[in-house]
């Protein structure tokens, strides 16, 4: 999961990426509403913790921009020293899906951001076999099956085929995939990425007809679809 904090003060967004960081997560940090809109437009993101207060766009104002903005937008935590009843109508109004005052406690905080992960995610992390269509994935041992035919992938391939068809119709975006997947900087092997998603392309029959394909958006990364047929 990756986590955008964007909190005009630096000390606030080192405090919130231990508590990224500390459930397994990972984060990156923005100093303004500027600065978050930019990345919103070129990266995926599982969640963004929002202050108010902030140079450029406001959070009252990201939020606003987001709803037309940013397609697959990730839910949001408002996190504000505001406390005024009529800013936390305003901000879930505006499409916050949580709204936490300053200060609060770490581990509240952390069970906040994992119950809103949780309630977005389309899959469990406990489920051991997930069906989509005629596809079956066995995440304990790693294999796909489609149909009858079970296809033999490595577990590069198998993590990344799982990362796609839990995000099915979702932009994901190259850095997004490398991190999750590679555990590593986008910009080290995009041509790693691109032979992968060949591969499974091809390996899985992944077209129309089967009701699931790979849509390449150029500069930015990959998109599995899913068509009538399909799960």
């Amino acid at each position: 999961m990756r986590i955008a904090i964007a909190d005009d003060d630096s000390e606030i967004i080192e405090f919130l990426g231990k508590i990224v960081e500390g459930q397994g997560y990972v984060y990156a940090g923005y100093p303004d509403g500027t600065a978050l809109s930019n990345a919103l437009l070129r990266d995926t993101f599982d969640l963004v913790i929002l202050d108010w207060n902030m140079p450029g766009k406001n959070g009252l104002e990201i939020l606003q921009w987001m709803e037309g903005a940013v397609e697959d937008r990730p839910p949001v935590i408002m996190m504000t020293s505001r406390t005024a009843k009529q800013d936390i109508s305003d901000a879930l109004n505006a499409g916050a899906d949580d709204y936490i005052t300053k200060p609060e406690d770490k581990n509240v905080i952390a069970a906040r951001i994992n119950a809103l992960l949780r309630r977005n995610s389309g899959a469990s992390a406990m489920e051991t076999t997930a069906e989509y269509g005629d596809y079956l994935l066995n995440r304990i041992e790693q294999t796909v099956r489609h149909g009858d035919k079970e296809i033999a992938l490595t577990a590069k391939e198998f993590e990344l085929t799982d990362l796609m068809f839990r995000n099915r119709d979702r932009t994901l975006s190259r850095r997004y995939i490398m991190e999750t997947v590679w555990r590593t900087n986008a910009h080290l092997a995009t041509r790693t990425l691109d032979m992968h998603v060949s591969r499974i392309r091809s390996k899985l029959s992944l077209k129309p007809e089967n009701g699931f394909r790979i849509f390449t958006v150029f500069g930015y990364g990959y998109r599995l679809e899913t068509f009538s047929n399909g799960g």
